[in-house]
């Protein structure tokens, strides 16, 4: 079966979020844990979340991929910044906890004229210290912690780090370096589509070769969610903008490949297109349409 939905708004809570998934054929959603654009977060509806629970297992949904706000930038050359991602990271942990069993998916950030050697340390040593925080919080509380975490793949646009599997791979490594062993069991990587092909990664054309390389450097056991995109740039551009599945440089063939992919076709396919909610519906039908099984 086919995993797939879209970035849903938060405003109606989790069970309009969920009812909205249903309603254009999907059984998973992506959402942003806070202001995509400043960072402050509503209360979460206890009543709201543990309802969602119950009908997403009533739908049979595939774990949600919750996102980061875009003013989380883990390397910043500003130290408050950085403080202030952490920060954010570490409340998002406790948020989710809400809805347990889902990703948090988060951008890598942007080095802002450090290097992106800087910013790939600085980002394992966030990542390290969020998980430190949120352990010792359930170690206190006697629980544990159900929320993987999703480094997301990126197009290199400006100080972007991320944008090779080899920067991904030394972000991971650095991370497990600081946090400790079995890092693997609590940070994974989300693969946007738009991103790698902008990135120069051309999964037109040799989608074999890009993910036996993305084992190769990454491991796909660490691959636990895909962006699935269309892009309105050429391979390589490094600019991020998203087309409509089948509109864009990558091409519908392409993208149908991707989601049959024996290393890919299990995990939840989130849409991050330029559509509202009929252009998603109908995404979702052509695509669940030439899904292989």
């Amino acid at each position: 079966m086919l995993h797939i939905g879209y970035h849903e708004s938060t405003s109606g809570g989790f069970v309009a979020m969920g009812n909205e998934a249903v309603s254009v054929g999907a059984d998973t959603f992506a959402f942003f844990t806070r202001n995509p654009r400043g960072g402050g977060a509503k209360a979460i509806d206890a009543e709201d979340a543990e309802a969602f629970c119950t009908f997403a297992k009533k739908h049979k949904f595939a774990p949600l991929v919750a996102h980061a706000p875009y003013t989380m930038n883990p390397c910043s050359a500003n130290p408050d910044v950085r403080a202030f991602a952490l920060e954010m990271m570490i409340s998002d942990f406790a948020r989710l906890e809400y809805v347990p069993g889902n990703y948090y998916n988060f951008h890598p950030g942007s080095h802002t004229g450090q290097g992106a050697e800087a910013g790939i340390v600085q980002t394992a040593e966030l990542i390290a210290a969020a998980l430190k925080s949120v352990d010792e919080t359930h170690k206190k509380a006697g629980t544990a912690c159900h929320t993987m975490l999703l480094v997301e793949t990126m197009a290199g646009k400006g100080s972007e780090i991320g944008k090779t599997f080899e920067e991904l791979r030394a972000i991971l490594d650095g991370a497990e370096k600081s946090y400790g062993a079995h890092l693997a069991k609590r940070v994974g990587v989300c693969l946007d589509t738009c991103h790698i092909w902008d990135g120069g990664y051309d999964i037109a054309r040799d989608l074999d070769g890009v993910i036996a390389q993305f084992d190769k450097v990454v491991g796909l056991s660490r691959l636990h969610a895909v962006h699935l995109n269309d892009s309105m740039n050429e391979c390589g551009a490094h600019k991020d903008r998203h087309a409509k599945i089948g509109e864009g440089k990558i091409g519908l063939d392409a993208l149908v490949r991707v989601i049959n992919h024996p290393a890919l076709k299990a995990l939840p396919f989130i849409l991050e297109t330029p559509n509202e909610h009929d252009g998603y519906k109908k995404e979702i039908a052509m695509l669940r349409a030439k899904f292989a099984g």
